[in-house]
């Protein structure tokens, strides 16, 4: 019998890519299937879809589209947060066979073969407001060799006025502890060396588990699984970095200091307006607290300009906000209206023209600090995981991350990859990665 060809896609967050991963290997492990490149003439395709933006929605449906016209005949199955938003509305789209909402991934096989037996059958959507239950996916190895992104909780209770995701996601479901640690050491056992902790709202951690588990206890379970040299940590809410949690982790020395922080706005005014549970000087606080524990730890963010109701007022206020707390690396999106959630509908929504003035001004001021962090580390030594070679200019070159993520490079004909040495960094080039020296 031969296999079938499968093509993946994934569109949206660190999560999306692990469960696309996850379900990759549950088609490798039948072996009733084979994966091939997302281009004409598979006969599956499966399009992980995301919904953070009506942009976000529109690259889905062109996706799937697009996966459509590639074969006619083949079987396209759309999946995740999209499908979840949109529900029995895509049953009417013609390009799509199959809908398998969230928590329903990890059945991926047995609805494949369903629907050979019975193509009436095609969704696969619960209402992932009333369940308790984490779906359980996994990986046992990754792409990118080195590195790997672990998915440990899903879902969000914060409902900030212009976020989706918690009707997409559903209410906060953590992954056991035991079930991260063996994942976490099945990596370790193909090579990984650095693992990167995430979720939809990575800070609540815990909340729903009757074992009284946190995010601290998580780390601290992962860190002490042997193989494992680098341990990360993704978005965070301020309110989780307490001088507790701090101290803690810095004990830690395989976290690497490396933090981002979800801030969205630099004025107190906005940020009430978005429904973010902290204002300006608390998230301050919770950097001064990270400087305290770490020499020089890279802090990032991400900001939304144009909110609904921003004046030039509160933007001036955002922008000598980030300069005063001097991020690494600054993401700036514009705001896009995102229909179902409270901001959409508010009054006060700023023309597109001034939303792109905004975010071109703090993109601009968020490099100059970058250029001035960047310039700090010249001549000083850095720990660099090397990840890839890359030939510039008929030379070649190893380029990886130091453990505040910065991107370093050294020029070197030996094999470096999943190597971890000490390097003498020099100058930065583009305001994108460092040249190093071996030591």
């Amino acid at each position: 019998m031969m296999k079938k060809q499968v093509a993946l896609h994934n569109l949206g967050c660190k999560v999306n890519a692990y469960e696309l991963e996850a379900m990759q290997q549950l088609l490798e492990e039948d072996g009733g299937y084979e994966i091939v490149p997302f281009v004409p003439g598979a006969d599956i395709y499966i399009i992980n879809t995301c919904t953070v933006t009506n942009i976000a929605d529109r690259k889905s449906r062109q996706m799937l589209h697009r996966a459509k016209k590639m074969n006619p005949n083949a079987l396209v199955v759309a999946t995740g947060c999209y499908v979840q938003a949109k529900g029995t509305e895509l049953e009417k789209d013609p390009a799509i066979d199959i809908v398998i909402g969230n928590n329903k991934k990890g059945e991926l096989i047995s609805i494949l073969k369903e629907y050979e037996r019975d193509t009436e059958h095609y969704n696969y959507i619960i209402d992932i407001n009333r369940t308790h239950d984490y779906e359980e996916l996994a990986i046992s190895q990754t792409a990118e060799h080195t590195r790997a992104y672990i998915k440990v909780q899903d879902g969000c209770n914060q409902f900030c006025t212009y976020c989706i995701i918690p009707y997409a996601r559903g209410r906060v479901r953590s992954r056991r502890k035991e079930e991260v640690v063996a994942e976490v050491m099945r990596l370790a056992g193909n090579g990984c060396r650095e693992v990167v902790l995430t979720g939809i709202h990575l800070s609540s951690y815990g909340v729903d588990l009757e074992e009284k588990e946190t995010l601290l206890t998580l780390i601290r379970a992962v860190h002490a699984v042997d193989g494992i040299d680098r341990i990360r940590l993704g978005s965070l809410e301020p309110g989780i970095v307490t001088e507790e949690f701090a101290q803690a982790i810095a004990e830690l020395p395989k976290v690497c200091p490396h933090f981002h922080l979800s801030m969205q706005s630099g004025c107190d005014a906005t940020l009430k307006r978005m429904n973010r549970r902290y204002d300006t000087e608390q998230f301050y606080d919770r950097c001064r607290i990270l400087r305290k524990y770490y020499e020089k730890p890279a802090i990032t963010t991400d900001i939304i300009a144009g909110f609904p109701g921003e004046t030039q007022e509160e933007f001036e206020c955002t922008r000598a906000f980030v300069d005063r707390v001097d991020f690494y690396e600054t993401h700036v999106f514009k705001y896009s209206r995102r229909e179902g959630t409270k901001a959409a509908v508010m009054d006060g929504q700023v023309p597109e023209q001034v939303k792109a003035e905004r975010s071109h001004a703090l993109i601009a001021l968020g490099e100059e600090h970058k250029a001035a962090y960047l310039k700090y580390f010249e001549g000083k030594t850095l720990e660099v995981l090397f990840e890839e070679k890359v030939v510039k200019d008929g030379e070649t070159w190893w380029m990886g991350h130091s453990r505040e993520y910065i991107r370093a490079g050294v020029r070197c004909d030996e094999n470096l990859e999943n190597a971890v040495l000490q390097v003498r960094a020099g100058g930065a080039v583009d305001n994108e990665w460092i040249v190093c020296e071996r030591m």
